[in-house]
């Protein structure tokens, strides 16, 4: 049977992909192979087909138990017999473990999945030796190079274990790789004359955006969604915690998310796979853990709520998206302060572990900044030349910033190069060039050359994407094997003695000083009409009740209503600072009166889908506070019981009487504090304008503590504004 004939057979397909039909024949042939093939491109398919044809059992390793479990439901759904594909990893019992070797035994088998650490086992080698096996398929073989995004040691053995097992043609696969881990590859699995199958990694279906990550990256998100009803999409975290807190957050505003990652327990994690893949689950909010094993090819969007720490990560994670050919929103949140947390993490690695991941993590800040094509930038970091200027499809492109002549700043890097003996990263060359005399500069005394400090005069943020384009452009490249070297190419040292135009693009500014007065709701957006009309109701609310303002509504819950116009009292509590016990009291109507009268007297259109309901985070934490004061437990004793600190627990406390619920701690203050302390404390904030600590702490004089001041603070708003 040719093998067109077998595709029809066995996949119903008429024809191959790219390069399939060559891989296929070259690894039955007896060839060792390496594929190099994006994510969609039709890689399972290139050991799928051949182990259905050859005689003998092939063995897949791969690290994704999900994803042998989705396979295997394939191969047996398009099989006339019983235990033609098996999976053997730890999630099987003994029971099950038996059947597959009697499949495999019995020749059934043609296809068995296996993990690498399930591989090691001695039982399991003992038993692989007595098979006939048709060749050995690596699935994600970065997995093998601490280069890659994915790095598992347990990979580095495979190539001892197959020797011990028995010789057969090896075909190692991946969706992402730079030269330096394919190189890696080859040489770890010992097939380092293997013919190799590249296909191109541009996806042109797929948009891609970078955008700053503010203090409202939540409401960012839902309103992203709310853009797109009904579509699948995938949300990466870089930590657990926040993949809950996400998941929740979208959950509660409307959207159908659920969290998945290592830490649940398998049946979470499958049932949840299952619940996406039949459209019962809109959203996933995941940390990288997930989605490797989905086969879905309609995924319309991938958001990176953390940038990656790769870029063969980012662009494994983003090729989940649109992989049917149809639409696929690649969107990032970037904030410096990400990259600084991703480097902090890196302490207490070796070093060569640490050097490895500051270079990937220097990759992905450069593609986030920059103002060039992301399509051209991605391509470039995986040995592809994209030949437009203009991909017209990723944000860069559709809204081009304004380009700079670089001639002379070109020449100044490529002559500092040369002196400096093409020996240095980038970090070196810019320090050089500004004349910055670091303590390595110093070292190899290369403040004495006289290029030293020659950029001096030109804006420091020039350099970078300066370099970076230059590398685009061929002038430069960088070694990566030897730790990012920067080296002259020959179309770089005829630059030199001819120069000519050198257009770049600025890269774009990511301000991290975002958490300021937009922490909460973005305050940019807030009606400074509204805001006086609503302060004028708060004091005339406040002298009709004989209370200071603030202890009506504090000057954060002011701002929020001027910005979201909340006009029920249902979406008054969605407002920062305001509880049930706000909502019951009789003036929250008036409240919500005016802003109602306000938005249809000035026809204001407002966007009530996009309001984000937040979750009460630590909601446990408060309700057990509050039990724990209603049950009369000193203060500090609470702090202690719950592990935090006593600063944290006033947080928490007046957080919980800010919101309008009311808390006796007489009983506490009766115990630690001086009775006329406290009555005048509570006699100042009676006659004060403000709540400010600040304030109250000078008015107040030495002789009363912050603590005290707090205490006090709390009685205060608890009896009066609740």
């Amino acid at each position: 049977m040719n093998l067109t004939a077998a595709l029809k057979k066995y996949f119903g397909f008429d024809t191959f992909k790219g390069d399939q039909e060559r891989i296929i024949q070259n690894l039955m042939d007896g060839n060792d192979t390496f594929v190099l093939m994006p994510t969609g491109g039709g890689k399972s398919l290139c050991y799928q087909l051949p182990s259905l044809l050859m005689e003998g059992t092939a063995i897949v390793i791969s690290p994704l138990i999900a994803l042998m479990k989705n396979q295997v439901d394939v191969i047996t759904s398009m099989s006339e017999t019983e235990g033609t594909a098996h999976y053997l990893n730890s999630s099987l019992n003994k029971a099950a473990i038996d059947q597959v070797k009697s499949d495999v035994m019995a020749g059934r088998t043609k296809l068995l999945y296996v993990a690498p650490e399930s591989l090691t086992k001695e039982e399991n080698v003992e038993f692989l030796r007595s098979v006939k096996i048709s060749f050995y398929a690596i699935d994600e073989a970065h997995c093998i190079s601490e280069w890659g995004h994915d790095f598992r040691p347990e990979y580095r053995k495979i190539r001892p274990i197959v020797n011990e097992i028995g010789k057969a043609p090896i075909i190692a696969l991946t969706a992402t790789a730079t030269d330096k881990v394919r190189t890696d590859i080859k040489k770890n699995l010992g097939i380092v004359d293997a013919a190799e199958f590249k296909s191109s990694f541009n996806r042109p279906n797929l948009y891609y955006e970078v955008r700053p990550k503010t203090a409202n990256v939540d409401k960012d998100i839902i309103k992203f969604i709310k853009q797109h009803p009904g579509k699948s999409g995938i949300i990466y975290c870089l930590s657990r915690k926040k993949v809950e807190e996400l998941a929740e957050i979208l959950r509660v505003n409307g959207i159908k998310a659920a969290a998945y990652h290592a830490g649940l327990d398998s049946n979470t994690r499958s049932n949840t796979q299952d619940e996406f893949l039949m459209e019962n689950i809109d959203v996933i909010v995941a940390t990288i853990a997930f989605g490797m094993g989905i086969d879905k090819p309609d995924v319309r969007f991938v958001i990176h709520y953390d940038i990656p720490k790769s870029l063969e990560g980012y662009y494994q994670e983003t090729g989940r998206a649109g992989r049917d050919g149809g639409e696929g929103i690649c969107l990032a949140f970037y904030s410096y302060k990400d990259l600084q947390k991703l480097d902090k993490f890196m302490e207490g690695k070796p070093v060569a572990e640490q050097d490895i991941g500051r270079q990937l993590l220097v990759e992905t800040a450069a593609y986030a900044e920059t103002s060039v094509c992301r399509r051209k930038m991605l391509l470039h970091y995986f040995g592809e030349t994209y030949e437009k200027d203009n991909c017209g499809n990723c944000d860069n492109c559709l809204h081009p910033k304004t380009k700079i002549e670089a001639q002379e700043q070109l020449v100044i890097v490529l002559k500092t190069i040369q002196v400096i003996k093409e020996n240095f990263r980038s970090d070196y060359v810019i320090d050089f060039i500004i004349g910055k005399p670091t303590e390595e500069i110093l070292a190899h005394h290369h403040d004495e050359q006289e290029l030293f400090g020659a950029g001096a005069d030109d804006d420091e943020k020039i350099w970078n994407p300066v370099i970076r384009q230059a590398l685009i452009a061929g002038y430069l490249r960088k070694e990566v094997e030897n730790y990012g070297l920067l080296k002259l190419t020959a179309a770089g040292k005829k630059f030199i003695k001819a120069p000519k135009s050198f257009m770049i693009v600025k890269d774009a500014e990511f301000n991290d000083d975002y958490e300021s007065a937009d922490q909460e709701g973005g305050l940019s957006a807030l009606d400074p009409v509204l805001t006086a009309m609503l302060l004028d109701l708060r004091k005339k609310v406040s002298r009709q009740l004989g209370r200071p303002p603030y202890v009506i509504f504090q000057d954060v819950s002011i701002d929020q209503m001027a910005t979201d116009y909340p006009i029920t009292l249902e979406e008054l509590k969605c407002i920062q600072g305001v509880g049930e016990g706000k909502v019951k009291q009789p003036y929250a109507q008036e409240f919500v009166d005016l802003i109602k009268a306000y938005c249809e007297e000035n026809e204001i259109e407002r966007q009530v889908d996009m309001r984000v309901r937040t979750v009460a985070k630590k909601s446990m934490l408060k309700v057990k506070i509050i039990q724990s004061i209603d049950r009369q437990i000193a203060l500090d004793d609470i702090a202690e019981a719950q592990g935090i600190e006593f600063e944290e627990l006033l947080d928490e406390v007046e957080a919980i009487v800010y919101s309008g619920t009311k808390l006796d701690i007489d009983y506490f203050l009766e115990e630690v504090m001086d009775e006329d302390h406290v009555d005048d404390i509570y006699d100042y904030f009676a006659e004060s304008e403000t709540d400010k600590l600040s304030v109250a702490e000078e008015e107040l004089g030495e002789d009363y503590s912050e603590d005290e001041i707090r205490l006090v603070r709390i009685k205060f708003i608890s009896e009066m504004a609740n």
